[in-house]
Order: C-alpha cells, then sequence, then structure tokens
C-alpha cells in the first residue's frame, strides 16, 4: 500500500520516495536536530530509515509521509504512524529540518495524521510517546490535545508517558 496524499492550509502529506534521501540523510546527520530519533545516523544507515519508513507502509498498511510546504514544494520533514516490529503500542510521529522548526508544521501535519487515523483507519485511540527529555514533542502533544493514559517500559528499556490524542473536535 502507498501513502494516500493529505493536504492542510499549508502542507502536502504525500508518499516518500527515493528522491526525499537528501533531506533524510541531512536530518539524520545533525547530533542535535535527530537525538530524539536514534541520531545521528551515517548516509547509509538515514537511507535505512527511510527504506524502513517506505516498507512499513506494505507491513502495516500506515506509515510515514513526507512533510512538504505548498507552494515552494519543499520537504520540511516526515509525519506518519509507526509501530515497530516487538513494541507494545503504534505512535503518531514526526519531525521537522531544523530551519522550518516553530513554524507550526509539527501541529499541522501531526494533526491531520491523526485524524486520518480515526476516520480512514477505523482507530480508536491514537497515541504517540516520547523519551521523557524530548520536551518539544511533549508540548506539541500536549497542544494536540493528548492526556497521558500510561506509564510504560518500552523494549529499549526506557520508561516513557503514553498519551492519547483526540479527533479534530476533541472527543477520544
Amino acid at each position: 500500500m502507498e501513502a494516500p496524499c493529505i493536504e492542510t492550509d499549508r502542507l502536502v502529506l504525500r508518499a516518500l520516495g527515493a528522491d526525499d534521501f537528501p533531506v533524510y540523510e541531512r536530518f539524520y546527520a545533525g547530533a542535535e536536530a535527530s537525538a530524539a530519533y536514534g541520531g545521528p545516523l551515517t548516509s547509509g544507515m538515514a537511507w535505512r530509515r527511510l527504506a524502513i519508513d517506505l516498507g512499513h507502509w506494505g507491513l502495516r498498511g500506515f506509515g510515514m509521509w513526507a512533510v512538504v510546504v505548498k507552494g515552494s514544494g519543499q520537504m520540511v520533514g516526515g509525519a506518519g504512524l509507526f509501530w515497530p516490529h516487538g513494541w507494545p503500542r503504534s505512535e503518531l510521529t514526526w519531525w521537522i529540518i531544523p530551519e522550518a522548526r516553530r513554524s507550526g508544521y509539527a501541529f499541522e501535519a501531526s494533526r491531520a495524521v491523526v485524524d486520518f487515523a480515526y476516520r480512514e483507519l477505523g482507530w480508536d485511540e491514537v497515541e504517540t510517546h516520547m523519551n521523557d527529555e524530548n520536551v518539544a514533542a511533549r508540548s506539541l502533544a500536549l497542544k494536540l490535545g493528548g492526556r497521558v493514559i500510561a506509564r510504560e517500559v518500552f523494549p529499549d528499556g526506557l520508561s516513557r508517558n503514553v498519551y492519547a490524542l483526540p479527533r479534530s473536535g476533541g472527543g477520544y
């Protein structure tokens, strides 16, 4: 399955492709930018990250989108739904290149992904989780209306809060 196209006021969320690799490579090479996502990564590991994100659609029927600014066509990050094998929960996840941060793109893309999960996938609940020190991700989860529903130990040995995220209208 390939990612369907989603449009918001300022963004297009579209299927990822090999042409998106330079943005992945640049983002994951930055130690500060990619620290919450396992980075920094070598070029080869960034390629594998893109391949994982592409393959997730075929394996799970959902996954990551390229976040692209309307008008300019510039890819500024990724957003989507992810559930690695062996992990107890699926999650909303996102990343934005440093020069495009603080523009509301993460919120706008995440809201669209959450709505897609409820509307198109029929999910009963959309969740996200992050490392405790990821203040920006926690702030976004709260801005999306997230509420803590669990504290859980994940396969990497870290304990994380799990946030349930409401539909656009505010209901779960």
